[in-house]
This record gives C-alpha cells, structure tokens and sequence, in this order.
C-alpha cells in the first residue's frame, strides 16, 4: 500500500504538469486543490526539488514548478524516491536484493516466480505511466 507521502507526492506532480511551462504555483493552491495537507506537502516538495524534479521561484508570483517535462517523469522513479524498492519481496529486488531467508533454491522457488512475474509487470506499468499520461 502508497504511503500518504507518496500518493500526495503523485497528485502534486500531476497537478504541476497541468501548469507545465504556465509559471510557479504557489504552494497553497496545491494543497487546496488537491486536498494535501500545507505542511505535509511543502516537506514533499522541498524532498521533488532536492531530487532534480522542481524548482521554486520566491516572491510575489513565486512557487513551485516542473523542471523535467511531464513524459519525461514516469510513476517507477517516483515511487522508488517515496517507497523506495518495487518488489515486494527482496529476493527479487533490482536496487534492494537480498537473498531470502526461507529459499532452499531461489531458482526453483514457486513463490519467488510468482512475485517476480508482478514485480516485472509492476515495474514496467510504472515506468510507461508518465505524468503525461495521468493528465
């Protein structure tokens, strides 16, 4: 299950591809219109803008906006940033492998097919899923 970071995390970028290249939207306005809580979602934007997805602009007019171009940012790197690995196992994980504690042997493991066969289905939905795609 998406951690409320994550889901909010989602909805904020979308609504921010909405308003790619219009200029800055204040942070107030998101979190209104997407039902975010203000506080919680400024902490998810500073973490977007650390990790290469924002940029802010102070002032009068000032906010938050999109640096990447909205099919350029697919829902895989975000939940990876948010939730870190995909899998829901770590015998099966990329970027998070472990061996599994219970296996005798991974490569005749039932249970370790059937949960590679969604990673693989999951990560690649993720991965074609742009916020493009989610306007």
């Amino acid at each position: 299950m998406l951690t409320y970071k994550t889901r909010y995390s989602i909805l904020a970028l979308v609504h921010l591809a909405r308003e790619y290249n219009k200029g800055p939207v204040m942070i107030g306005t998101i979190a209104q219109e997407e039902r975010i809580p203000k506080r919680f979602l400024e902490g998810i934007l500073l973490e977007l803008k650390k990790n290469g997805y924002l940029d802010s602009k102070l002032g009068k007019n000032g906010g938050y906006f999109l640096i990447r171009k909205p099919d350029e940012v697919n829902l895989m790197e975000i939940l990876r940033l948010f939730e870190g690995a995909i899998a829901l196992l770590p015998c099966i994980s990329e970027k998070y492998y472990r061996p599994c504690e219970h296996c005798k042997d991974e490569a005749s493991c039932t249970i370790r097919h059937t949960f590679k066969d969604i990673r693989e289905y999951t990560y690649n939905k993720l991965a074609e899923t742009t916020l493009q795609s989610l306007l």
